[in-house]
C-alpha cells in the first residue's frame, strides 16, 4: 500500500462519509491558507503569457497589459480593470474555450457584468475578424437583447480589439499587481466565501 508522506495535520477519514467536525476544522485552516495565495498564483499564472505571440503583432502578456491599461486610462474601477487584465488568461489552458476559463477565474470576484462580459467577449471580439476566417462575425447576434450585450460589445470595440499596438505605453504588470491582490482578496460571488473567514 503506497504512503504520501506530508507534514502538518491532516484529516482522518478515508471518505468524506466518515469525516469529523475536527477534520473539517482541519481543512478549513489550510485552505483559508492556501485561499490567501490566489492572486500570487494568478499572477504567476498570467506571466506565462509573456513572449506568446501566436502570430500577433504583441505578444498575450502585452495584449492583456494593453487592454487592462486601456481600461484603467478610460476610468474603470479596479474589479473591470482587473477583469480587463485577466481576460485572456485562459489562452495557454483553454485553448478551445479561454473566455471560460477566465471568466471560471473571476467570477468569485467581479460584478456579474463583468463576468458576463468575460465570459462572451470571444464570440463579440469574433466581429473583428470571424469573416476573414470563415466563420460567422455576427454569433454575437444570439446574445442580442441581453442586459449585458452593450457593455461586452464596449470593451472588446474600445478595450480588447484595439490592444494589439507594439508603439502603445502600456501599465506594466507591477503596476496591477496591488489591484489584483485586492480584488482577489475577498470574493463577491462564492459558497466558499464563509470558509475564507476566519
Amino acid at each position: 500500500m503506497a504512503t504520501l508522506e506530508h507534514p502538518g495535520e491532516h484529516a482522518k477519514f478515508t471518505a468524506m462519509t466518515e469525516g469529523t467536525a475536527e477534520d473539517w476544522a482541519i481543512i478549513g485552516r489550510e485552505y483559508r491558507d492556501f485561499a490567501k495565495g490566489v492572486a500570487d498564483r494568478v499572477l504567476d499564472h498570467l506571466k506565462l503569457l509573456k513572449g506568446d505571440f501566436g502570430g500577433f503583432p504583441v505578444c498575450r502578456l502585452e495584449h492583456s497589459l494593453q487592454t487592462a491599461t486601456r481600461a484603467h486610462r478610460d476610468g474603470r474601477d479596479e474589479r473591470y480593470v482587473v477583469m480587463a487584465l485577466l481576460h485572456d488568461i485562459g489562452d495557454t489552458l483553454g485553448t478551445y474555450n479561454h473566455p471560460d476559463v477566465a471568466a471560471a477565474i473571476i467570477k468569485p470576484f467581479v460584478p456579474e457584468e463583468y463576468h458576463w462580459i468575460c465570459e462572451k467577449h470571444g464570440a463579440f471580439q469574433g466581429y473583428y475578424y470571424f469573416h476573414l476566417v470563415g466563420m460567422d462575425r455576427d454569433i454575437r447576434e444570439q446574445y442580442r437583447g441581453h442586459p449585458h450585450f452593450e457593455a461586452c460589445a464596449h470593451f472588446c470595440e474600445k478595450y480588447d480589439q484595439a490592444a494589439f499596438d507594439p508603439s502603445y505605453d502600456s501599465a506594466p504588470l507591477s503596476f496591477f499587481e496591488p489591484m489584483v491582490r485586492r480584488v482577489m482578496e475577498r470574493p463577491m460571488n462564492s459558497m466558499y466565501a464563509n470558509i475564507t473567514e476566519d
